[in-house]
């Protein structure tokens, strides 16, 4: 405590010769955790999950546009893994017509890089800066505050990407039982792979816009369980025909035969001039988001989101403020990880010391 403090190139000399491309700062991060846990610091009676940007260290001038190939992330294997068990039941069901499997092309994008920061991503995002940054996804419990998870992405990867990889890192050391998180993290797969670990989780509903210009809606439509079918208010029946997917969901899709909306009096009701039938689109995960989301505006939804405002974002501000997380100093993913694992181990010390008395 009493020695002369190292001259600064002494300690960057040092992290850059010894400890690149070393797990120490995770290491580190993990023992003050482990010292958390022993001391009962933690429960995983509730999680609060969210993330801050972190400014790279990349200037505008240094950005260009190039052309990549977009990366299966382990966020659409899991979605993939679904569709795939879905449609193999569809299809021995006999509700849907076999798909012949088809090798995926793969995707290309038109990207914003850096070329001092490639690993950075440009952030656009509502009242947020534009620019290149990291994100740093960080997770709490809501016991005494301590931040029990960091994972730090490029500043263009949504909230909902690296989440359910975190919450199965972090069940190898604690049970969770609740968490909760922002509308961006609302997604039907995030809600069905909680269900299944039986974990409850607490989030807004992300809204959704409707642009349909029609005048019925898919509350007009009667759905008849029976023989998994639509009524339409014309009395057409809506089959099963395929199972659809996109980024970020998977739907059955049920149709009309176009003979039936031809000549339907309440055609321009129901159909848009370019459309030959009616479709409705239900995701397969639909009745499990209904269920978690029957318990918003509930005294424990309630006290869950107002934790993790308290926590989530007064812990970012506290780093950001005293614990340098408004920008990074070095280029790369792994030295953004390690700049955002000392700004958490800092302050879970703080926490420690304050818990501990």
């Amino acid at each position: 405590m009493y020695d002369k403090a190292p001259d600064h190139s002494t300690i960057s000399q040092l992290r850059r010769r010894k400890l690149n491309g070393t797990d120490i700062f995770r290491k580190i991060f993990e023992r003050i955790l482990a010292v958390c846990l022993k001391n009962g610091l933690v429960d995983g009676k509730l999680v609060l999950t969210d993330s801050t940007h972190v400014k790279a260290n990349a200037s505008k001038k240094s950005e260009i546009k190039v052309q990549i190939e977009k990366e299966a992330a382990a966020y659409w294997e899991r979605l993939d893994r679904h569709e795939q068990k879905e449609r193999e039941k569809l299809e021995t069901e006999g509700k849907i017509k076999p798909k012949k499997l088809r090798l995926k092309q793969p995707k290309i994008a038109l990207k914003t890089v850096s070329t001092t920061d490639p690993d950075a991503g440009r952030l656009n995002r509502p009242g947020k800066p534009e620019g290149m940054h990291y994100l740093d996804h960080q997770s709490i419990d809501a016991k005494n505050g301590i931040i029990i998870d960091v994972a730090v992405t490029a500043g263009n990867v949504t909230d909902c990407v690296p989440y359910l990889d975190r919450i199965e890192h972090m069940e190898k050391n604690i049970d969770i039982e609740a968490v909760a998180v922002d509308s961006g993290y609302d997604t039907s797969l995030i809600h069905k792979e909680l269900e299944d670990r039986s974990i409850t989780i607490f989030t807004p509903e992300k809204a959704v816009s409707d642009n349909s210009k029609t005048e019925f809606r898919r509350e007009d439509f009667l759905y008849n369980e029976a023989d998994d079918t639509f009524t339409c208010p014309g009395s057409a029946v809506l089959k099963l025909k395929q199972l659809q997917r996109n980024e970020s969901t998977i739907t059955r899709e049920y149709r009309t035969a176009p003979r039936d909306c031809k000549f339907c009096p309440q055609r321009e009701k129901c159909l848009a001039p370019s459309q030959k039938c009616r479709r409705i689109q239900v995701n397969i995960f639909e009745e499990i988001v209904k269920e978690h989301h029957a318990r918003d505006g509930s005294p424990e939804y309630e006290a869950a989101l107002k934790k993790r405002a308290i926590w989530s974002e007064g812990t970012f501000a506290a780093q950001k403020r005293a614990h340098n997380l408004k920008q990074l100093y070095r280029r790369g993913l792994e030295a953004a990880e390690a700049h955002c694992l000392l700004s958490a181990t800092a302050l879970n010390l703080k926490r420690l010391v304050k818990c501990m008395g």
